[in-house]
């Protein structure tokens, strides 16, 4: 009758009544201060019925319903609240009404009660009311058709396996669960680096099998959509060119689109990378990005469907001797002159930062430069460059900080959001882990993904402190205890990791564990130029000329190394080792602290963590406490890598006269 019976399979016991596959949507036991009813009218979805059904059930027991009861739960669609939005009121009768301005907004207003309830929060007078301020909330998963994850840290695809979509319903079903309660409403599931067999996903023979995975998501209001290779005509069914002018390949996008609608009614659309890292696309054949793009959106346009077109280019074949070159550069320079080329449903996606998802980067100057486009701001939730899901590293934080950062006119970038950004996506860190992240503290940042793009003026702490309420319930210890260590992590990992903005400091192959000069003489443009005096870029108008992309007020700021934010300053500046920081420390003594500084506060962390052993379920305290052990390892190597690194590179000693090896 209900839905229970189709996840139990992969529920674990980890603990008393915590369950892994459950993530923040665990048995709470709380308690209720009497039976309830549900009802609801003709239209509302069946999957908020059972929703709501199973999850008071799950917070308060099995006794929370009954049919006689006085007082109610009623779920009801209100045409009068703003798209997706919903209401959830207590009625004055010891019930509570729940409102959705369409199926989705139901779906999110019973999440969104849960939410409430299992965090504790008294409800009776309450009256919380929300719709997204981003229309558009999409996760990008990297997972290829071999059942491989590019940049996965989680175990294999749950979507692929053995080259083609291969799945398990009732896994997929938790998925989807979980993506909803956090307010998605759009996936693609695979890479976007569309290779191989990868292209042959919008074939007519694997279209059917793809759909399959689209009515899952479709029942809890997410969308499909796909990656796909702009050359695909060619490679797919032999066509001279892809060339976005051509009437063959113009009419051959139109054609599949047609074929795939007919079997996903509802597909989203199209994910797209082109002309970089060894990728055609419309600029090697001699056109623009945008008739490359708009080629795509007017084979979608018909069925409502959307472009994702990523901003992702630039030079990856750079002369290292040519220091005029400055990869940030390439996405404005390439997509600021076409701005108002793009037709309506193109939505340009620009990664936060000009680099490539690195522990401390400006934002990129291209968000919200672009006033007659669609922009979506692309997230990295997988830690590519943030420790693997290994190393524990709060991505809430640093998202708080791409929001608030000034994009002019006295606007952050979290006032564009929903405006001049109609869409936001964050690339995917799940697998096949039982846990579904590797390192069961990262389910954080998947959840804190979905709220920030649900309201992006949220704050770190509030989503860190509600994950934590709802994963591991409502023990006094670690939930005072707990969202601190999380939310500090970031910090801790940058103290160990390149410092002052510098970034790249990994090995080439795998960007984990330190390499100072792994990408220093490659192609790939991303250099730090360490000499034995100075180190940094000079970004300013009188080096590269990147500041110059962002607002006038934007770039008096940066020019001056002063002004500067020092967590940036070696990202804008090149400087001596010599140069005194505000804290009164040169800046090679403070690279020397903050790294002897990181350790010590990973050996914290573990301490923490094992106060919390009697407070936190068996599995998940054995899970973390693995990864705690190897993130110090990892911790001591950055330490004495990088240390041992400037010292050689300067004959510079740590004043403080702690370990460094000659």
């Amino acid at each position: 009758m209900r839905p229970r019976q189709r996840r139990e399979a992969f529920i674990i016991e980890c603990g008393a009544n915590y369950k892994e596959h459950f993530a923040w949507l665990q048995p709470c036991g709380n308690a209720f201060p009497h039976p309830l009813r549900l009802v609801s009218s003709a239209d509302v979805p069946a999957i908020a019925i059972d929703e709501c059904w199973e999850g008071m059930k799950r917070i308060f027991g099995e006794n929370i319903w009954n049919n006689e009861a006085a007082s109610a739960i009623s779920l009801e669609i209100d045409g009068s609240l703003s798209r997706e939005g919903y209401r959830a009121a207590s009625d004055g009768a010891g019930g509570i009404r729940v409102s959705g301005a369409d199926a989705s907004g139901v779906i999110y207003g019973v999440f969104a009660l849960l939410r409430e309830l299992a965090c504790g929060r008294c409800f009776y007078g309450a009256n919380v009311e929300s719709s997204p301020k981003v229309p558009l909330r999409i996760i990008n998963h990297w997972d290829r058709t071999d059942g491989t994850i590019e940049r996965g840290y989680a175990g294999d695809s749950l979507f692929f396996k053995d080259g083609g979509v291969s799945f398990d319903v009732a896994r997929i079903v938790e998925y989807a669960r979980l993506l909803a309660s956090i307010g998605i409403n759009a996936i693609v599931v695979n890479n976007v680096n569309v290779n191989g067999n990868d292209i042959r996903l919008i074939s007519k023979e694997m279209i059917p099998e793809v759909a399959k995975l689209a009515d899952i998501f479709r029942v809890y209001g997410i969308r499909l959509a796909l990656s796909v290779h702009f050359e695909s005509p060619v490679m797919l069914d032999c066509l001279p060119s892809a060339d976005p002018l051509d009437e063959n390949a113009i009419s051959w996008w139109k054609r599949k689109c047609e074929e795939i609608y007919r079997f996903i009614p509802d597909f989203a659309g199209f994910l797209v990378k082109v002309d970089s890292e060894f990728r055609g696309g419309p600029q090697a054949l001699g056109r623009s990005q945008a008739e490359g793009a708009n080629m795509l959106a007017r084979a979608l346009q018909p069925f409502g469907g959307i472009v994702w077109w990523r901003c992702f280019i630039y030079n990856n074949l750079q002369d290292w001797r040519d220091s005029s070159i400055d990869r940030p550069k390439a996405p404005y320079e390439l997509f600021k002159p076409q701005d108002g080329l793009f037709d309506s449903n193109v939505m340009l996606q620009v990664k936060n930062g000009p680099s490539d998802f690195q522990v401390r980067e400006p934002n990129s100057p291209l968000l919200g430069a672009m006033k007659h486009t669609k922009e979506c701001l692309e997230l990295q939730i997988t830690q590519e460059y943030t420790g693997h899901q290994i190393d524990l590293y709060s991505l809430a934080s640093q998202w708080e900080e791409v929001f608030a950062f000034p994009s002019g006119s006295g606007r952050a970038l979290s006032d564009l959001m929903g405006d001049e950004i109609a869409s936001i996506a964050g690339v995917a860190n799940v697998g096949l882990d039982d846990n579904w992240t590797g390192h069961t503290l990262a389910q954080a940042n998947l959840y804190a993904f979905g709220r920030l793009a649900w309201n992006p003026r949220l704050s770190a702490k509030d989503v860190t402190e509600e994950w934590v309420k709802l994963t591991f319930g409502l023990d006094k210890k670690v939930n005072e205890a707990l969202p601190d260590m999380i939310l500090r992590s970031r910090k801790v990992y940058e103290k160990y990791n390149s410092p002052l903005g510098l970034g790249w400091m990994v090995n080439v192959a795998h960007h984990y564990g330190p390499s100072p000069e792994g990408y220093e003489f490659t192609k790939w443009g991303t250099y730090h130029r360490a000499s034995c005096k100075a180190i940094g870029i000079d970004r300013t108008a009188k080096g590269t000329g990147f500041t110059r992309q962002y607002s006038a007020e934007i770039a008096r700021m940066l020019e001056d190394a002063r002004t500067c934010p020092e967590e940036l300053l070696l990202y804008f500046h090149r400087l001596p080792y010599s140069f005194e920081l505000k804290s009164g420390e040169t800046l090679l003594q403070h690279i020397y602290d903050a790294h002897f500084e990181g350790v010590e506060d990973v050996e914290a962390m573990i301490e923490l963590w094992r106060r919390l052993e009697k407070h936190i379920p068996k599995t998940a305290f054995a899970s973390v406490s693995k990864r705690l052990e190897m993130q110090l390892e990892n911790a001591k190597e950055w330490r004495d890598v990088i240390n041992t690194y400037f010292f050689r590179m300067t004959g510079i000693p740590d004043k403080r006269r702690r370990k460094i090896y000659p």
